[in-house]
């Protein structure tokens, strides 16, 4: 009889014979039985040796068997626990490339999120509602995550809307890094007044009588905007703790089990670092994160990087948390923000002095890193410092990589691949498409960036979201714009020959990801001796509308093989977590990404099935033996129903 998966500690060490079972010989295989056996699902290896298996078995938290069910069922134990997926779709946990996930759950509680919302409306009525029940002196703040070209109504709100909305509660709202809305409240919490100057960069917009309004604008520095939201009052930390569990959680959900965190401003180490590896200590992590360290003092960077090469190596630490290497940001003169409701702004004629110390360091000491770049200008005058550097300390077998690149040339591309460096990309177009257009122009816009290009020139090629403030953290919302080339407003940007099949998008998400965290092999696959982290999905991306795919969730993450986020009927298994804290979060009333209500409607159009693809596979309203689809969501479109219902991994199809 199977036994119910229930959630165990993480296991050390992988036991000696475990990781060959699918190869072994019979009696080697009777000496390690799994300690889980996965059946059912729908496994997408991204292994060209193996790209159909039936069944994967897990033995002291990695893949040790990938193969026919019958094979692996007859090495299990009684101990081995059986876990039947019913035909759901199974990836390798995804690694999001760059996100600012320390960062983020520090204040992850304390913040409404925007993320999928698709009326301002909503945004509002949810806004109220937070205030409501907000206390003094503590902010409602909106940080990120979402576009006003999302919105129905195509705008955001206005000054006088927040106002009424909150008349004595600070709110705080980010839209991206190109401006803030602050309501009178929060004018007031800040101190800002008539006599406040404007930032290097920045701009306190003001009325006819030059009283700041609670518009503040990034020209294009968003130093302002970040200074402003740290005046805000801070999580203490033990809710910090429990903030930064939640936000893993709410990752963990969306299938996410990787992280390389890219630092960011206000992140100093090792002080802003406690907590994470506080949790880390306590074995509370349910993410492996990959960190780099970002430099926090202009004309103090090289400063900041010898000191850090004195305390930490790359590679430092385990597969649950470890050092990476430097950036994104190296030198402040070679930061060329990606606002492009904003002129390009020109690096300064310092930025190659600055800069080549500090990568001259960097290669000495074997330490790989990662620089933010938006535009190709910054890109070539960065690449000339490279080259220089090459020629005396080589660096093209060192793990280094650009982030952003949205306007890289194809020159710039090769000389990236002569180096053996890498790029990271991120879905900013996602989410500031429309104002890239608005500026340069459609036909720009065709390949920002050309990721096409960048994978045929041998570039190593990686994904992630930049998240939690430029963009949404959902890994789904970039998948979608890998595949359909669309903005979340829904602006067609890419034709076709800068698009990626649903494979090759899914393997920039996972696979290709690794190399940025120098762990090729490691994971990113479903294959024998890889870390066994593994998404069970609520629709089968495979086969989904291509609308429908910013709508996935994982209905079971696998963190090592244990459990770290179940739903539906897999819920059971989740381990448990502490309400979130403080008791007012708006994780509480609206947790994090907003998911798309289902639609009671038959499918007889395109937005019905992206509306049932969210609502299949047998973990969402019907429950796994409910046969609640053909009720809830009517018939299936004329033809076969087990193929229609079969590509949405669904075993109730036939009501």
């Amino acid at each position: 009889m199977d036994t119910p998966l229930t959630r165990r500690p993480v296991l050390g060490g992988l036991a000696a014979g475990a990781a060959a079972i699918l190869h072994a010989r019979p009696s080697e295989a009777a000496m390690t039985p799994p300690d889980l056996i996965l059946i059912h699902g729908r496994f997408s290896t991204l292994d060209p040796a193996n790209l159909d298996p039936e069944a994967v078995a897990i033995t002291a938290g990695r893949i040790s068997a990938v193969g026919a069910a019958r094979d692996l069922l007859g090495a299990r134990a009684p101990r081995t626990q059986v876990l039947d997926l019913g035909g759901r779709r199974v990836v390798p946990g995804l690694i999001d490339s760059h996100m600012h996930v320390i960062r983020g759950g520090l204040n992850y509680n304390m913040e409404l999120r925007w993320d999928g919302v698709r009326s301002l409306a909503d945004a509002m009525s949810m806004l109220k509602r937070q205030v409501a029940v907000t206390p003094p002196p503590q902010w409602v703040r909106v940080v990120g995550g979402f576009s006003a070209h999302q919105f129905a109504e195509r705008r955001l709100p206005t000054l006088a809307e927040l106002n009424a909305a909150a008349p004595d509660t600070p709110v705080f709202i980010l839209h991206l890094y190109d401006r803030a809305l602050l309501n009178a409240a929060a004018l007031r919490a800040v101190g800002y007044t008539r006599e406040t100057p404007d930032p290097p960069g920045g701009e306190i917009q003001r009325d006819a009588a030059g009283n700041p309004t609670g518009l503040l604008l990034a020209r294009p520095n968003a130093s302002l905007l970040y200074a402003t939201l740290a005046k805000g009052p801070k999580l203490p930390p033990d809710y910090q703790l429990n903030s930064t569990r939640h936000f893993m959680r709410e990752m963990n959900r969306l299938g996410v089990t990787s992280v390389i965190d890219a630092g960011g401003g206000l992140q100093n180490y090792p002080e802003d670092y406690q907590v994470i590896e506080t949790l880390h200590a306590e074995g509370q992590l349910t993410l492996r994160i990959a960190y780099n360290l970002f430099t926090q003092k202009p004309r103090e960077e090289l400063a900041d990087f010898a000191g850090w090469a004195g305390q930490v190596r790359p590679g430092q630490g385990d597969d649950l948390y470890r050092h990476n290497g430097a950036g994104e940001m190296l030198v402040y003169s070679a930061a060329d923000f990606e606002d492009f409701r904003q002129p390009r702004p020109e690096m300064p004629p310092n930025m190659e002095a600055d800069l080549e110390p500090v990568i001259r360091l960097l290669a000495e000491n074997r330490w790989p890193w990662r620089m933010h770049a938006t535009y190709d200008e910054t890109i070539s005058r960065a690449l000339d410092v490279f080259e220089t550097v090459h020629r005396d300390t080589p660096i093209d077998r060192l793990p280094w990589f650009f982030d952003h690149a949205e306007t890289i040339s194809d020159r710039n591309i090769d000389r990236i691949a002569a180096l053996g460096g890498g790029i990271a990309v991120q879905h900013r177009m996602a989410y500031q498409g429309e104002d890239f257009v608005a500026r340069y122009g459609a036909r720009a816009a065709e390949a920002t960036p050309p990721i096409r290009r960048m994978l045929a020139a041998g570039v190593r090629v990686g994904a992630g979201t930049d998240a939690t403030r430029v963009a949404s953290y959902n890994p789904w919302v970039c998948l979608a714009w890998l595949v359909t080339g669309r903005t979340v407003g829904g602006l067609p940007l890419y034709p076709a020959a800068n698009r990626l099949d649903r494979e090759a998008a899914l393997r920039l998400w996972t696979q290709a990801n690794t190399w940025f965290s120098s762990e090729a092999g490691k994971k990113g696959q479903i294959a024998v001796g890889q870390l066994a982290d593994l998404a069970v999905l609520s629709a089968d991306y495979v086969h989904v509308p291509e609308q429908a795919i910013a709508e996935i969730s994982s209905d079971l993450t696998l963190l090592g093989g244990e459990v770290v986020h179940g739903s539906g009927p897999f819920a059971h298994l989740a381990p448990p977590l502490p309400p979130a804290m403080p008791d007012w979060s708006p994780t509480r009333t609206f947790g994090g990404q907003h998911a798309r209500p289902s639609t009671a409607r038959p499918a007889t159009s395109d937005d019905a099935l992206a509306r049932l693809s969210s609502a299949c596979g047998c973990a969402r309203p019907c429950g796994v033996h409910g046969h609640q689809h053909a009720r809830a969501y009517g018939p299936a479109p004329a033809g076969d129903a087990a193929a229609f219902w079969g590509a949405f991994g669904c075993a109730c199809w036939a009501v």
